[in-house]
């Protein structure tokens, strides 16, 4: 205790930038962005392993970020370690990730593991634990008792509450001026694994009760108004209720944004009997999964935005999760993904439907989910040349000037549609003359295009080729004026070399492992007429 509160005396004495603005949610024009220091921010982020948040494993984690040249780290702070007795706040660890984050120039969101990991309760303080009298947990419909804490039971949201708070007003004296962190998760995969709904009888009590209005118009009981759904809506209902409470708390110490991770629905394999997944069995009951997204946002307004944790390798289900999770409402954020080599697409397919940011999971070096220390080179190639775009990248898409391309077996072109000027996209290599582009044989092909200007854009990408030109050919033709490779150091531009030749003449080529990202600059010239 006494090390935390001096550890934190240092950090807070140690920072040097003057007070900027909170990091927070805007929205305009139907879409979102996260601002960090007064600026949109596209997180590149990663999140560790769930036991690295150690000051034995930290010194594991840092390489793999530098390796994955991430911006961003998401690492758990344990409610069991922060408050090994009632009250009493240790804050080493926080401090710890806090400094370390500093220390190697990224920005930190922390992950609240309280009441709820996983859809258990594993990171509860022992003394929560071993008093259930106290804190009561969830029974199933035959009366067995859950490793769930109850959702209903006031003990626990007055524990999980005061903890949180605590943490929220410890990281606003230590972090209000830097901004290190930029954002918190409440809780981690909310919901209940052993049972649809909690049986105890006062929830089977309030379950018999009335429907709050501003729920649902029609009025009635759980069963009468949700039907055979009535039991998961009830549990979602309760959930996104606590945890709610749970942010609003903490908002009133630090109103850092805040969000919820979700373990989403997945389709049930093809060989089974039914046609539905379990609720409470293959996901956690009343989480924020895709059908219960109207009720967590009807009932969590402390919760700017509920990200979908993402764990398959099939793209259509990831494009409806996107389109789920993506709405006027709720900022498009992956907070957890693979970060296997078949999942570099996905960044891009984020980054050009309005996403904040983006997140594979198990990110250091503690050789539990990296072997041999070794990140995969889809991922890191993808920050490597996204990272130094990201602060132009991220005003661009919030201005709703980018888009991207990324590859679906069987379609190995794709248009960029500009108002007056079209990018074509041509997927694989070698593209020969007069032929279809060949396409890539695990769908690589990824390129985000943003318009600068009206004829000025920023292009860069993997396993494609892009082209220009105009909406309509028949009128006039598009030609580059000049393709700048480059970077961007701060606001400012820097060119490095001009492309021309083998570089441009079949489009400005982006090959599986570029490192590379132009500028051009066009001109429409009139196609010629035969004179009278």
């Amino acid at each position: 205790m006494v090390a935390s509160l001096l550890l934190a005396s240092a950090l807070a004495a140690g920072a040097q930038a003057p007070a900027g603005d909170m990091p927070r949610i805007e929205k305009a024009n139907g879409r979102s962005a996260l601002i960090v220091d007064g600026k949109p921010y596209f997180m590149l982020g990663a999140q560790i392993n769930n036991s690295s948040s150690w000051a034995a494993t930290l010194p594991d984690v840092w390489p793999a970020f530098a390796d994955l040249h991430a911006n961003t780290i998401e690492a758990p702070v344990y409610w069991e370690l922060m408050e090994r007795q009632p009250g009493q706040f240790d804050f080493s660890n926080v401090d710890l990730l806090i400094r370390g984050a500093r220390e190697h120039h990224l920005h930190l969101v922390l992950l609240w593991f309280g009441t709820w990991k996983n859809g258990q309760n594993h990171y509860v303080p022992e003394w929560v634990k071993s008093d259930p009298a106290k804190y009561p947990r969830e029974q199933d419909a035959y009366g067995k008792t859950l490793d769930v804490m109850s959702p209903l039971a006031q003990s626990n949201l007055d524990a999980d509450k005061h903890a949180f708070a605590a943490l929220m007003h410890h990281v606003r004296e230590i972090d209000s001026t830097e901004h290190t962190v930029i954002m918190m998760q409440v809780e981690n995969e909310s919901g209940s694994v052993g049972a649809i709904r909690d049986y105890s009888p006062d929830a089977n009590r309030e379950f018999a009760g009335q429907v709050p209005a501003a729920l649902h118009t029609r009025k009635g009981s759980w069963s009468e108004v949700y039907g055979a759904d009535a039991d998961e809506r009830f549990a979602a209902y309760a959930t996104a209720h606590y945890i709610n409470a749970v942010a609003e708390a903490g908002k009133a110490e630090y109103p850092l944004p805040m969000y919820c991770n979700v373990w989403i629905t997945y389709p049930v394999h093809a060989l089974s009997t039914r046609n539905h997944p379990s609720a409470g069995q293959e996901y956690p009951s009343g989480g924020p999964q895709q059908a219960n997204i109207d009720i967590w946002k009807q009932t969590a307004p402390s919760i700017d935005m509920l990200g979908p944790d993402f764990y398959s390798n099939d793209r259509q289900l990831f494009r409806d999760v996107v389109s789920a999770y993506g709405r006027p409402d709720n900022p498009l954020f992956i907070p957890e993904t693979h970060m296997s080599h078949d999942f570099g697409a996905n960044l891009f397919y984020v980054l050009g439907h309005g996403g904040i940011g983006f997140s594979p999971f198990g990110v250091d070096y503690t050789n539990w989910t990296i072997r041999d220390n070794k990140i995969p080179d889809a991922i890191a190639l993808n920050y490597a040349v996204l990272g130094p775009l990201d602060g132009q990248l991220a005003q661009l898409n919030y201005q709703g000037k980018l888009q991207t391309a990324v590859e679906l077996k069987g379609e190995p072109v794709a248009h960029l549609h500009f108002g007056g000027v079209d990018a074509v996209v041509a997927f694989g290599f070698p593209q020969h003359d007069g032929e279809v582009p060949p396409g890539t044989t695990e769908g690589t092909g990824r390129v985000v295009v943003a318009q600068l200007g009206p004829l000025e854009f920023l292009v860069t990408g993997f396993d494609a080729s892009v082209t220009f030109e105009p909406s309509d050919t028949a009128k006039e033709e598009v030609e580059i004026l000049q393709a700048e490779q480059g970077t961007y150091s701060g606001d400012q531009w820097q060119m490095t070399r001009i492309w021309n030749g083998d570089q441009t003449d079949r489009g400005l080529q982006f090959r599986a492992d570029n490192h590379y990202a132009v500028r051009v600059r066009l001109q429409k010239i009139a196609t010629y007429t035969h004179p009278k």
